[in-house]
């Protein structure tokens, strides 16, 4: 890989968000990024960019050369290949965060030579360039993207190389394997198919089962990365949103006794122990001729397809109508809480509360945490640890482990037939290219464009 970026031209984009903020960062990497930069910089005393030592900061001023107009002040730094995060040579010119100054002076840095950076061409090159494997690249597309302080305490952890470390060590494993088989069947004189047999079985048994541990917390990393997507569902008025904004400890969704209020769903993201929660309250379910309303409520009974966990509400203080009837039994092969609101206004009545539905009165603070309780045993359901050094949080990393332990079940079965390991070591090999397509060992330049589309420009 290192062949593809010996003649890269030299990009350029800002790092940091488009918008009103104290700093902004135009970073430029690539074999002319110094050049490009000394160009822009003047420094007061005289020092250019060129005479800077690596990673020492320099201050001064960004010039436009045709104009010799000061554009803005500005902290430069400069780092050297192969100690940069593109392990190219970068600048980055740190100035004003408005949009006006930004976008001038990189506008002047791509007028002096420089090329737009596509989104995740930076961090595409670091793992082009060996500083980092696939799996940390993806790390910081997750970084970024973050709900929970667990989240992100995982995506770093994969970034400073957990994973890539456990999967090494699966990777020398089959490396081993296909070692000694290969011993077997360059020198058949030596009679040791038998123990081959034996070994190879033992080795791919063993291996088996760590890919089934890592798998068996894949679920959890992916939860932690992507959240749980959870609708509130009910009948007009039953207090969806009362229970939005008390779960989220804000107004975020209009509260009134008019039934049919909420016409569109509201997103949020809620956080529960480290678990993101994308909570969205829609719109009532019910019949009506109100045309905004009709759509609301055709998108919620749509939203049913998209959730991992469906919180259904019912006033307890009222006869369950038909059309709540109809909806808990849409309800019955999904993950669904139970949710009996309004039970202050049945003191004193006759109203049994049947399981599983729990009691609450948003009125009186109630059921809320019990609530909370069993949204994180509907996620878990005590069957998974959350303690892992590492975690399996891309749904693209399950799918070749997923490919990795079927090829070394094939393995096994093919043995089990008594067949040449000739033939065992066709499957152990299809193992092992998926295993490596994780780490970027064996993946193709389309894999690779198609991973990086997805990060920001600037990243």
């Amino acid at each position: 890989m290192e062949a593809l970026l010996q003649n890269e031209d030299t990009i350029a984009a800002v790092a940091t968000g488009m918008g009103g903020a104290g700093i902004g960062i135009i970073r430029i990497s690539g074999p002319d990024a110094v050049e490009l930069g000394n160009k822009l910089f003047v420094n007061p005393r005289g020092k250019t960019l060129l005479a800077a030592g690596s990673h020492e900061l320099v201050y001064g001023r960004v010039v436009d050369p045709a104009t010799k107009k000061d554009i803005d002040e500005v902290l430069v730094s400069k780092m050297l290949a192969p100690h940069s995060y593109t392990a190219e040579d970068v600048v980055e010119i740190n100035c004003h965060g408005g949009i006006v100054p930004m976008r001038k002076i990189l506008k002047l840095v791509i007028t002096s030579g420089a090329r737009l950076a596509e989104p995740g061409e930076f961090t595409k090159r670091a793992f082009l360039n060996g500083r980092m494997d696939l799996t940390q690249a993806e790390a910081v597309i997750d970084i970024i993207n973050a709900k929970t302080e667990k989240s992100l305490e995982y995506s770093v952890a994969q970034l400073e190389g957990r994973l890539s470390h456990k999967l090494e060590e699966l990777d020398n494993i089959l490396v081993g394997i296909l070692s000694h088989m290969e011993v077997n069947i360059d020198y058949p004189e030596y009679d040791i198919e038998e123990i081959s047999y034996d070994f190879v079985n033992s080795q791919i048994l063993e291996l088996l089962n760590k890919i089934k541990e890592i798998l068996t917390v894949a679920e959890t990393g992916k939860i932690y990365r992507e959240g749980i997507t959870t609708a509130i569902l009910g009948e007009p008025n039953v207090g969806k949103s009362s229970l939005l904004n008390t779960l989220l400890m804000e107004n975020k969704a209009i509260v009134t006794d008019i039934p049919g209020t909420t016409r569109d769903t509201i997103e949020e993201y809620l956080n529960i122990e480290g678990i993101p929660f994308k909570i969205i309250d829609t719109a009532g379910i019910r019949e009506t001729d109100n045309l905004v309303e009709k759509i609301g409520v055709e998108k919620s009974k749509a939203l049913l397809n998209q959730t991992n966990l469906v919180i259904f509400m019912r006033d307890i203080s009222k006869e369950m109508s038909t059309g709540e009837k109809e909806l808990i039994e849409l309800l019955k092969n999904r993950k669904t809480i139970y949710i009996a609101n309004k039970t202050d206004a049945i003191y004193g009545m006759d109203v049994k509360i049947p399981e599983p539905w729990i009691p609450m009165s948003l009125l009186e603070d109630q059921g809320i945490e019990t609530l909370r309780q069993k949204m994180l045993e509907m996620v878990f359901e005590g069957t998974v640890s959350q303690e892992a050094d590492y975690l399996i949080t891309n749904t693209r990393h399950i799918q070749l482990l997923e490919t990795t332990k079927t090829s070394l079940e094939n393995a096994i079965n093919t043995m089990a037939s008594q067949m040449p390991l000739e033939l065992v070591s066709i499957d152990v090999m299809e193992a092992l290219e998926a295993l490596r397509g994780i780490t970027g060992k064996a993946v193709g330049m389309d894999i690779i464009d198609q991973i990086f589309k997805n990060f920001c420009i600037g990243k």
